[in-house]
């Protein structure tokens, strides 16, 4: 028996509002609940993400351990080349670090490396 229906990831950030309408925007996911220090964007089938506000908020440097990315999230894509232009629209960065051929890596709004992976 299942505990818990649905599992949550969730994000430091210094605006949670902006890292969710990016990630909103990504996925194609509603926003679903914004206050000053919380957002959450759930897709239709229940999957969510939550972002939090952290004060003295420091991005994660990737390839580094300095200050570790300690999760990421892949997002499958059909055409890399469309979704790399449609994320950086967004206002992701590309990495300059680039290990693959089969996916991409960029940076959120708020530092978080993902990757685009070609499905």
């Amino acid at each position: 028996m299942a505990i818990a229906r649905f599992p949550v990831v969730v994000l430091d950030c210094p605006d949670p509002r902006a890292l969710a309408e990016f990630y909103s925007a990504l996925l194609g996911w509603g926003i679903e609940k914004s206050e000053d220090d919380w957002c959450t964007i759930r897709a239709d089938y229940g999957d969510s993400i939550a972002f939090q506000q952290v004060a003295g908020y420091v991005a994660p440097q990737w390839p580094g351990q300095e200050r570790p990315q300690q999760m990421h999230i892949d997002v499958d894509v059909d055409d890399l080349d469309e979704a790399e232009a449609a994320v950086l629209g967004l206002g992701a960065v590309k990495h300059e670090h680039q290990p693959g051929t089969s996916f991409r890596v960029f940076l959120d709004p708020a530092g978080h490396p993902f990757c685009l992976c070609q499905a």
